[in-house]
């Protein structure tokens, strides 16, 4: 389990039992973790605005009010408005449509107050694009995350049209364009496919050999990859 989902773990579990407490010793068994750990996820949620309290001795414990609700990690105002955007910035990529719904459900789990603070602080944010619409098949997602192969209908910057059977190993965006970067048969090496050149993407039921993708691999002339979760 990673952090945030802890940390939502961790809510949702004080709130089972409250308004007894649980100790920091039943907490780290349950989530598998250390004691030391529990007590710096307790002190994030607290420092974020949960209403998490220590009740001192034996049978003491941490609680936390039943009312409570980790709206998402605690965001602040801006955090949330950040979150927005980013989602907003999809409307044209493969992710859309889990973009929209993600964007409904971060407000929809908000207090109240703060949905329509950060709502109304969105509103203000436009997206100047240009005319065209560019489509990208929505199962560009999918032949991402299925980790199988993917045969695709495609057609190269010269109109030649071509079915690959590919294995996909990662995805670049770059100035609204999204790119499929997998291991091309035909090609026996490393090839990147544009979104909006795919003409049909189906995912198959063959899963490939594990494949390591190294950023020489890539031979990007010109920018830096920079990777969606920074460390």
């Amino acid at each position: 389990m990673n952090r945030t989902d802890r940390l939502y773990g961790l809510v949702e579990e004080l709130r089972a039992v409250s308004p007894q407490p649980r100790s920091a010793r039943r907490l780290a068994e349950r989530f598998e973790v250390s004691v030391r750990t529990i007590e710096r996820d307790i002190s994030a949620l607290q420092h974020s605005g949960v209403p998490i309290w220590a009740e001192p001795g034996r049978t003491g414990g941490y609680v936390i009010d039943a009312s409570a609700t980790l709206g998402p990690a605690g965001f602040t105002p801006d955090e949330a408005l950040a979150v927005l955007i980013g989602l907003g910035s999809l409307g044209r990529s493969p992710f859309r449509h889990a973009a929209h719904t993600a964007a409904r459900k971060t407000l929809a789990v908000m207090p109240v107050g703060d949905a329509a603070r950060a709502s109304a602080l969105a509103s203000r944010v436009h997206f100047l694009e240009d005319d065209e619409d560019t489509v990208v098949p929505a199962e560009f997602a999918a032949a991402l995350r299925a980790d199988r192969v993917v045969r695709l209908r495609y057609r190269d910057a010269d109109g030649a049209e071509s079915v690959r059977d590919v294995e996909p190993l990662g995805s670049i965006g770059k100035d609204g364009q999204w790119y499929l970067i997998a291991w091309c048969r035909m090609r026996d090496g490393v090839r990147a496919f544009r979104g909006d050149r795919m003409l049909s993407v189906e995912v198959t039921d063959e899963r490939p050999a594990q494949r390591v993708l190294r950023s020489e691999d890539l031979a990007i002339q010109y920018g830096r990859l920079r990777p969606v979760l920074d460390e």
